[in-house]
């Protein structure tokens, strides 16, 4: 007699409160769903799906590629597998397809712990910890990693969520970033430099349809509010309703993703707005790079609000 098969996506931890609940997954420590009054936000994934388009995923200690996988950090060259095989690239870090595991949990929040083995092209450890809130405030996660190992790490974190309003399609979507430029990007959607996004197809500092824009976009220069706090949102053009990703002042990037490599019924279905640490290629360019310290604790913030 066989186990019986556990979920694609492992173990499923449900939170819930104020009508705002979530589903957080062990497979990446994943966001698998989030909706609010019983209407989905997430265009999240099925429990015994692979999380597609690295939906709600996790994405350290670097967000986005690494040129060839290759990179040098004080003096040494590594060798990282190359994980985006038809770009030559290292994508989207260590930590998406792990097995997490279950550290407290209350009926509104659940944190998720991972510990990243040393290993080839990225020899250090590091202790990760998620912590997952919902609340009348929406939805809220506080990330921590702690440098376990003996020497200094490079360090960049992201996540991956897809956001929809039900019934509005990416086209009539209203996009607002506030940003002021852009990364330009070759055709391994790797950086060629910055440009002034104003007056250009990819201005949102004011709101206005996505339309056709085909966007896999990291945007730079955004701004903060008085309590430090940079946010996108995405609104219907026929009401108020509103989907709002805020994060702190240790983001100091925005990629937003509609979709359009996707295929078939996720084809621009839905839209990716992901607060990035650094921009692409980060270990290599060491553009905003964290660099954490042996037995450092770093810790960033970021959220939906609807």
């Amino acid at each position: 007699m066989s186990a019986e098969a556990a979920p694609k996506s492992g173990a499923q931890w449900s939170i819930e409160a104020d009508g705002h609940r979530a589903v957080v997954t062990e497979v990446g420590g994943t966001l698998r769903a989030y909706s609010v009054e019983g209407v989905d936000l997430l265009d999240g994934f099925g429990t015994d799906e692979i999380a597609p388009g690295s939906a709600g995923q996790i994405l350290a200690p670097w967000p986005n590629r690494i040129r060839d996988g290759r990179y040098v950090f004080e003096g040494v060259e590594y060798q990282l597998a190359l994980t985006e095989p038809s770009r030559h690239n290292a994508i989207h870090g260590l930590v998406n397809w792990s097995s997490w595991r279950l550290g407290d949990q209350s009926a509104g929040s659940v944190t998720l712990e991972y510990s990243l083995p040393p290993q080839v092209g990225y020899p250090w450890s590091l202790l990760l910890r998620t912590r997952w809130l919902v609340s009348a405030d929406g939805l809220r996660c506080d990330q921590e990693v702690v440098n376990t190992s003996e020497s200094n790490a490079p360090w960049g974190y992201s996540v991956h969520p897809y956001l929809r309003l039900p019934g509005v399609p990416v086209e009539e979507t209203v996009l607002q970033v506030p940003a002021k430029s852009r990364v330009m990007a070759d055709n391994r959607l790797l950086p060629l430099g910055a440009v002034k996004v104003a007056g250009s197809e990819f201005d949102y500092a004011e709101p206005r349809r996505i339309g056709n824009q085909v966007l896999d976009t990291t945007f730079g220069d955004i701004d903060f509010d008085a309590d430090g706090i940079t946010a996108v949102t995405l609104a219907d053009p026929n009401s108020d309703r509103r989907i709002v990703v805020w994060a702190d002042e240790k983001f100091r990037y925005w990629q937003v993703y509609s979709g359009d490599t996707l295929h078939g019924e996720r084809f621009r279905r839905s839209v990716a707005v992901e607060p990035m640490t650094c921009p692409p290629d980060a270990f290599r360019t060491g553009r905003d790079l964290v660099v954490l310290e042996p037995g450092q604790t770093w810790t960033t913030s970021w959220g939906i609000r609807a």
